[in-house]
């Protein structure tokens, strides 16, 4: 750590910052900003609360897990290893690779959907951006060295557009103000919670789940995988005790950041397509992007885009590293994105999602039975992740100068079950059609 430190201490604040921020930028992707915008659709300002203890919640389990990144000996995995065998950091690890692999190809079609409304709709382009974008990333990962000081500016730098970005489109939509503060008090609309898990619905032969798009909202603000990989960060970013205080310092500001763009573009949909009769679905952050257009012009649309592209990227990049780097160490190879065998299980996760991306494009649908696989693995996976930290958080040996602030523990273990929650609800939803079908 290097010791000359800025004496003023906004200079301070703002040099610590970092970490954090990356968490955010994996978490904050076009499933995020879909998410808030549908909640907009939906119910205007009434679920804001919603998003609130998301926000909180991710904000005690990545300073938890940051603590952890200082005060432990080696890596979560390496803990893992030596504490309860290697085999359980191994399944961490490839259980943690698959979801991040099976998904990373809604990152690649999410960058791309930030620039389809203003490119024509040949097949070509579209896959020659796929591969164009992979292959950029795959030559920085091997073109420059101590990468995580390049990775951590070019997040601040794409958190930065999306708060701009989406700052212009809510001044310009001109919000109601007072309205968007009374969604901060705990309110359930009428309907909302009939039912607190899926049901199948034999008139219509599908499941039925009126809670999806709250769902949805919560679980991509509230990333335990992201948390998870926040103590990786913090070891590569070099902090030591000494940087506790900053460490909790870049959570509260890196996550609250998450949760400000977050809501910015919840309100924005709240004022634009609440009641639009324009409006009847959203299937993708390309509808809400094009919603602007009739009412404030191309150039609202434009910006938008531009920070839905910023957070896509952002996505595209961390989640990949995410699960190479976990893979890596949970076999022993070490964590650190500077290393070899992250580097390649990296690779690795960017062509796997690069390809099915472009099975997708070229198809016309999603591959089901891979959405379905990754679905499943959550079930097990994020909970595990969960639980993995705070086992450690909890040990015997975390006491004195090694004790985690109890009430990052509290928090953590109401994380826990909200994870185990939303597990049990997308195995109800996996299970239900097997039973009906």
């Amino acid at each position: 750590m290097n010791d000359q430190r800025p004496s003023n201490p906004l200079q301070r604040i703002l040099r610590s910052l970092g970490p954090a921020i990356i968490t955010a930028s994996v978490v904050l992707g076009p499933g995020s900003i879909l998410s808030a915008s549908k909640i907009g659709h939906s119910y205007q300002y009434q679920m804001i609360w919603v998003l609130v203890i998301a926000v909180i919640m991710m904000i005690a389990m990545t300073a938890m897990s940051a603590r952890l990144g200082i005060q432990l000996k080696g890596t979560i995995c390496d803990e893992l290893a030596s504490r309860a065998g290697r085999p359980i950091a191994a399944a961490t690890g490839i259980i943690l690779f698959l979801i991040a692999a099976c998904f990373q190809f809604s990152n690649n079609l999410g960058v791309l959907a930030a620039v389809e409304p203003f490119i024509d709709k040949d097949s070509n382009i579209s896959l020659g951006i796929i591969i164009g974008m992979n292959v950029f990333i795959i030559m920085a990962l091997y073109g420059f060295k101590h990468l995580y000081g390049h990775i951590e500016k070019l997040m601040k730098l794409l958190v930065g557009i999306m708060m701009v970005a989406f700052a212009i489109n809510l001044f310009q939509v001109k919000p109601d103000w007072l309205a968007a503060l009374s969604g901060f008090i705990p309110s359930i609309p009428e309907g909302t919670f009939e039912t607190i898990l899926p049901k199948w619905d034999a008139s219509a032969g599908k499941v039925t789940d009126n809670m999806t798009p709250l769902v949805a909202l919560y679980a991509t603000t509230f990333s335990v995988a992201g948390a998870f990989y926040q103590s990786y960060l913090v070891r590569q970013k070099g902090w030591t005790r000494s940087d506790l205080k900053q460490g909790l310092t870049d959570s509260v500001l890196g996550i609250s950041a998450l949760g400000l763009i977050t809501m910015m573009v919840l309100i924005t949909a709240a004022k634009v397509l609440y009641h639009n009769p324009d409006v009847t679905t959203l299937g993708s952050v390309t509808d809400v992007a094009k919603s602007l257009e009739p009412a404030f012009g191309k150039s609202a649309m434009i910006i938008f885009s531009l920070g839905i592209f910023a957070g896509a990227f952002s996505s595209f990049l961390v989640n990949a590293m995410i699960g190479g780097s976990i893979l890596a160490d949970g076999f022993g190879l070490g964590g650190y994105i500077d290393l070899k065998w992250p580097k390649l299980f990296t690779v690795l996760a960017l062509l796997v999602g690069m390809a099915v991306a472009i099975f997708t494009k070229t198809q016309g649908k999603a591959p089901v039975g891979l959405i379905i696989f990754a679905q499943s693995l959550t079930v097990l996976g994020i909970p595990m992740l969960a639980i993995a930290m705070l086992w450690l958080a909890t040990r015997a040996d975390m006491k004195g100068e090694n004790k985690i602030p109890a009430w990052m523990k509290i928090l953590g273990f109401i994380g826990l079950f909200s994870s185990v929650f939303l597990a049990l609800r997308t195995a109800v939803k996996l299970i239900l059609p097997l039973i009906n079908g």
